[in-house]
């Protein structure tokens, strides 16, 4: 089972709209996910807005796969480097440590996360 950045179970994200990787509902991730799928977040109007403005459109709906599009108060499990990208430009969402995967702790401080936190702090 994974863990998640407190060290228990990795808890699901979101079901509605289905996210992660693995489209389990959870920020799990692997070896074959390359960009790191391993955040869950909160979404905002300002991360999606910042997100579309660097090429990832996450609010228009893609008919083609199923994917309706996300709004403000979402949670959706987002690249650790787009989350970064998002923090160094002001604009990242907070995080649902419960739902993030243990190996984002390689990539941004603790203290970060618990800035950002939702739900615990580490």
């Amino acid at each position: 089972m994974a863990k998640n950045v407190l060290g228990s179970n990795l808890e699901m994200c979101c079901e509605d709209p289905v996210t992660g990787f693995y489209r389990n509902g959870k920020c799990d991730t692997s070896a074959e996910d390359q960009g790191m799928h391993s955040v869950c977040v909160e979404i905002t109007d300002e991360f999606l807005a910042f997100s579309k403005s660097t090429g990832n459109d996450l609010s228009t709906a893609q008919k083609t796969s199923g994917f309706k599009g996300l709004k403000k108060g979402d949670r959706w499990c987002i690249c650790l480097s787009r989350w970064m990208e998002a923090h160094e430009a002001g604009k990242a969402p907070n995080i649902y440590l419960k739902s993030t995967h243990i190996s984002t702790i390689e990539f941004i401080d603790r203290e970060v996360l618990n800035k950002y936190a939702l739900d615990a702090t580490m």
